[in-house]
């Protein structure tokens, strides 16, 4: 399907639904070119350093993890909820291991700017390099959510492209 460029935040009220929802697809690459996906749902936007800024926290002992320290690149995919079961499997299942895209029946393809890949599947794509990255400080945590976000790395992924199918908005709903 033919998508078209967009800004950084057109979509983002839908972006953030979704992500409530069943979460929303973070994509890497490794140095050996090899794609990975992974549900994540800690995430946030908003214009930092004069910048539309995607903030992602991935735990350090991901696969996806020594992806982005490699690259410091990452794409963002929205998919709509037909694809709540390949989110699931994706958020579970390590991509160090196993191909994770053969089992998920998703398509891995070349984004516009960054290396790590768009998934076909999703109506609506974010692609970020990353500006800053920091460790959550477990110490610094209130102690309501101490423990969840022990072994997290906050990445600052600037978005240098967008783009959406046509009809996202009607899709995501």
């Amino acid at each position: 399907m033919k998508k078209n460029d967009i800004k950084p935040f057109d979509l983002w009220k839908e972006t953030m639904q979704r992500m409530g929802r069943d979460g929303l697809l973070l994509c890497t690459v490794g140095s050996d070119g090899k794609p990975n996906a992974m549900n994540v749902a800690w995430l946030t936007g908003g214009l930092i350093w004069g910048r539309p800024i995607i903030t992602v926290l991935v735990r350090t002992d991901r696969h996806s993890f020594n992806n982005i320290e490699q690259t410091n690149q990452f794409t963002v995919n929205v998919l709509t909820s037909e694809f709540a079961d390949a989110l699931l499997y994706l958020g579970t299942a390590s991509g160090a291991s196993e191909d994770k895209f053969a089992k998920s029946k998703l398509t891995p393809v070349p984004a516009q700017v960054v290396e790590p890949p768009l998934i076909a599947e999703a109506v609506v794509h974010y692609e970020c390099r990353v500006l800053h990255k920091n460790d959550v400080i477990a110490e610094n945590l209130t102690p309501d959510i101490n423990g969840f976000g022990a072994n997290h790395r906050v990445y600052f992924g600037e978005i240098v492209a967008a783009s959406a199918a046509p009809d996202a908005a009607k899709r995501l709903e």
